[in-house]
């Protein structure tokens, strides 16, 4: 009975250290993958921050160009302008020409639609297009009237080569 009682006690106490160092490993092993995920969020939030730099939605200057209240005009909030100057812009490539701002001809029956819009300020749009062979991008300058009216004029366009 001795025996027994005693090999009871060493398998508690082989089981006891057991789980309790497969606890501590468990929590080094959470608190690693814990660090090593808040240093790849905050490595990515730096990468989005350094691409958004140039951005309507986070420069303070472009955004004070659209407050004309101190002069007696009207404010335009930048909020609702970036939808709208993106729609106006796509809504462009239904021509059956294409989309007249990228500054491209139709090539070989193929027209050329913009893809993906980024605006950068009060002022500058950057933009890619293509045509479903080739591909380009194109600065343009947009201009918002008094009226809301919005013009674009084509600055830069660039297609790469096939």
């Amino acid at each position: 009975m001795l025996y027994l009682f005693i090999l009871a006690i060493l398998m508690n106490l082989f089981t006891y250290s057991f789980y309790s160092g497969e606890a501590k490993f468990q929590q080094e092993r959470y608190d690693k993958t814990t660090k090593k995920l808040r240093d790849s969020i905050n490595l990515m939030t730096e990468k989005l921050n350094d691409a958004d730099y140039f951005s309507l939605e986070h420069n303070e200057n472009a955004q004070n160009y659209f407050d004309n209240s101190a002069s007696g005009g009207k404010v335009i909030l930048y909020e609702k302008l970036i939808p709208v100057v993106k729609e106006k812009l796509l809504d462009l490539n239904t021509n059956p020409k294409g989309n007249p701002y990228t500054g491209q001809d139709m090539i070989g029956g193929k027209k050329f639609i913009i893809n993906k819009i980024k605006i950068l300020n009060h002022r500058w749009i950057i933009a890619d297009y293509s045509n479903g062979e080739l591909w380009g991008e194109v600065l343009l300058k947009y201009f918002v009237d008094n009226d809301d009216n919005i013009t674009f004029e084509v600055n830069q366009t660039w297609l790469y080569q096939k």
